[in-house]
């Protein structure tokens, strides 16, 4: 059975007037998407695609233009919703001459965290977020990722059931990148269901259940992360050996082939309709076939595929359908 979807977008406008006398800018073209209960998904797209705004109007922020967006089943203009979403902005920023279990107090104060159990939900997100070392530390001499940590743990001190990630990795070294996917994994695991931001396309592949991709205010493809292999052509790998000297030259022009390696051994990279061919045409001129192997398309091909084709004339979903 598939989950529940709650967070649902359909049809959603967003203009901005960028001052007085001047046109509107449509940021957002009437984007459709869903992100379903238990799950991490990834919104990525270029800077300026949009996603900063979409994250804006579901929480509230700013209001759009047409179209509809729900959470948890309630439209975004209502505020019933807000008790149970937590939010961590791109670059956060606290008041550094406090330490971090003064600043999740504040916030947990903000979020009416019971005054009876708010020390100890403190204490046991400092301690979910890798931060219980540092919990009497003032905030200026916190690093990039402790403050990252830190905006996470804001986002989920009252226990939400929905979590808004904007950028969590951003500026981040590979160590501070791997805690923050290691974080958003073990919440996810806790019940939360998350929707993060980004454009770093190597975690998203790593963490994330399905991924919508947008393109300059539209969404260029929505799906499943094991689902890219039927986003478009499948490529192969050929490794073959003896081959006549010209014949790599050829394969290249003729297949659109890709060729990598030297010596007796070569490898073309190869559309699936053409490795028939290919192999054939190396067994009739004396070549022999080595291995053929195909190769699961991966996140960068398919958000490259998506940003180099206009998004108007080529819109594909999970299901196939504009």
């Amino acid at each position: 059975m598939t989950p529940e979807a709650i967070v649902r977008v359909k049809g959603l406008v967003k203009d901005f007037r960028p001052g007085l006398g001047r046109r509107k800018t449509r940021v957002l073209h009437g984007i459709d998407f869903e992100v379903r209960e238990g799950e991490i998904f990834g919104f990525i797209g270029p800077n300026g695609a949009g996603k900063t705004t979409t994250l804006k109007v579901l929480m509230g922020l700013i209001h759009a233009t047409a179209g509809e967006a729900e959470v948890l089943g309630h439209p975004v203009r209502d505020t019933a919703y807000r008790a149970h979403i937590g939010y961590a902005p791109e670059s956060p920023y606290f008041y550094d001459f406090l330490t971090g279990r003064e600043i999740l107090d504040f916030y947990a104060r903000l979020t009416a965290v019971p005054n009876a159990s708010r020390a100890a939900r403190v204490a046991e997100v400092l301690e979910q977020v890798g931060l219980t070392h540092a919990a009497d530390t003032r905030l200026r001499t916190y690093s990039k990722g402790m403050l990252q940590r830190v905006g996470i743990a804001q986002a989920v001190v009252h226990d939400p059931s929905v979590v808004f990630l904007d950028e969590p990795m951003s500026g981040l070294d590979p160590v501070g990148r791997k805690e923050i996917r290691d974080l958003i994994v073990a919440l996810n695991q806790a019940g939360k269901t998350i929707m993060m931001n980004t454009h770093i396309l190597s975690d998203v592949e790593m963490i994330c259940d399905r991924v919508a991709i947008i393109v300059e205010g539209r969404i260029a493809y929505q799906g499943a992360i094991d689902g890219f292999d039927e986003a478009g052509d499948k490529i192969f790998d050929v490794t073959l050996a003896s081959l006549a000297p010209d014949f790599v030259e050829e394969a290249a022009t003729r297949f659109g082939a890709e060729p990598t390696g030297r010596g007796d051994r070569v490898t073309f990279s190869v559309a699936e309709k053409h490795v028939g061919e290919l192999v054939e045409s190396a067994l009739r001129r004396g070549g022999q076939v080595l291995e053929v192997l195909g190769r699961r398309a991966d996140l960068e091909t398919l958000f490259l595929s998506a940003v180099n084709d206009r998004p108007e004339s080529d819109t594909r979903t999970e299901e196939g359908a504009a």
